[in-house]
């Protein structure tokens, strides 16, 4: 029996370190270094919520290659059920996103894949119902699904389900309005900041979170080394994170997330979740990509147990 059924897509992430300020044309450039991991939104948050351990199932399409094969293994290896994902048929292989960090930014550039092929008709719908909580990731990546994102929504409020949503970045700058009809069905939205602005069209974060408050019955805003903020209704959170050395934030919204679930599904207090979260978050950038910290758990564990006693929050909410 699954806790988090998880519906979303699936990648690798390649790396390349060592960014030159100025990319000349036709010059060959050296990288200074190279990672290969696990990545996409759904994947990441999937694999480190397991990891924290809770009990995950995963729903994806990917195409019939070494790619696919390398980032299926990854999530299995971390516990995660991959017996609903699905193997597309046609030519189109698995997504791949070239990451250049540069300073305190990055360049991002994504071949979907099979992300855009996956449909509402490769969901198994009683496997979702199976479970306590339904998580979507790229929102807007789903071409092919989104049209059916609310109905995805919709029968898992139905059937008892609670329910997050990460729409991450629209890379068309859009912003669509049929989101906004989705966030009705749900408890728990993780913007971060600029996205929170982007889909409440305002660049003031204090009206974008009452519009979205106003949609969503829980809304969480991240805001990178800044304090996170969690609204629900007339109540508010604001929490920084641990102070950490940072190697690499990719994949530290989506591990943020995970922290926050893990917790919430259990019931914990809103200010809880969103200090666990935090602390989730802070781990995942003492290492390369959006996993390789979490598959160290003993390191995972302690790191916790640290903060977590620092803060004087009681129990642990993780099993060592």
């Amino acid at each position: 029996m699954i806790e988090v059924c998880v519906v979303g897509e699936l990648n690798l992430d390649l790396i390349l370190y060592g960014l030159p300020k100025d990319l000349v044309l036709d010059r060959e450039h050296l990288a200074s270094g190279l990672a290969f991991t696990l990545g996409s939104s759904s994947a990441i948050f999937a694999h480190n919520l397991s990891v924290l351990g809770t009990k995950v199932g995963f729903i994806a399409k990917t195409g019939g290659d070494p790619l696919g094969k390398i980032a299926s293994e990854r999530l299995a290896e971390a516990g995660v059920d991959i017996d609903r994902m699905t193997q597309g048929t046609g030519a189109t292989s698995t997504g791949l996103t070239v990451v250049l960090p540069y300073a305190q930014h990055r360049y991002i550039l994504t071949y979907p894949g099979t992300m855009f092929e996956m449909q509402f008709s490769d969901i198994d719908m009683s496997y979702v119902r199976s479970a306590r909580h339904l998580h979507l990731s790229s929102f807007f990546l789903h071409r092919a699904l989104r049209p059916r994102i609310i109905d995805l929504f919709r029968q898992a409020k139905d059937a008892g389900l609670t329910t997050s949503l990460d729409t991450n970045d629209d890379p068309a700058n859009k912003w669509g309005e049929d989101l906004l009809a989705v966030l009705k069905y749900v408890d728990v939205f993780f913007p971060n900041d600029r996205e929170a602005k982007k889909i409440a069209r305002t660049e003031d974060l204090s009206q974008a979170l009452n519009l979205l408050a106003g949609l969503a019955k829980v809304v969480v805003v991240k805001r990178g080394p800044g304090s996170a903020i969690c609204r629900s209704g007339e109540e508010q959170w604001s929490l920084a994170p641990p102070n950490v050395t940072k190697v690499d934030d990719i994949g530290a919204g989506d591990t943020f997330n995970a922290g926050f679930v893990h917790l919430y599904i259990g019931g914990a207090k809103l200010e809880d979740c969103l200090a666990f979260a935090n602390i989730a978050a802070s781990y995942s950038i003492t290492k390369e990509g959006g996993t390789e910290a979490f598959r160290n758990r003993s390191g995972l564990i302690t790191f916790i147990r640290q903060q977590w006693n620092s803060m004087g929050r009681g129990d642990l909410p993780v099993k060592g």
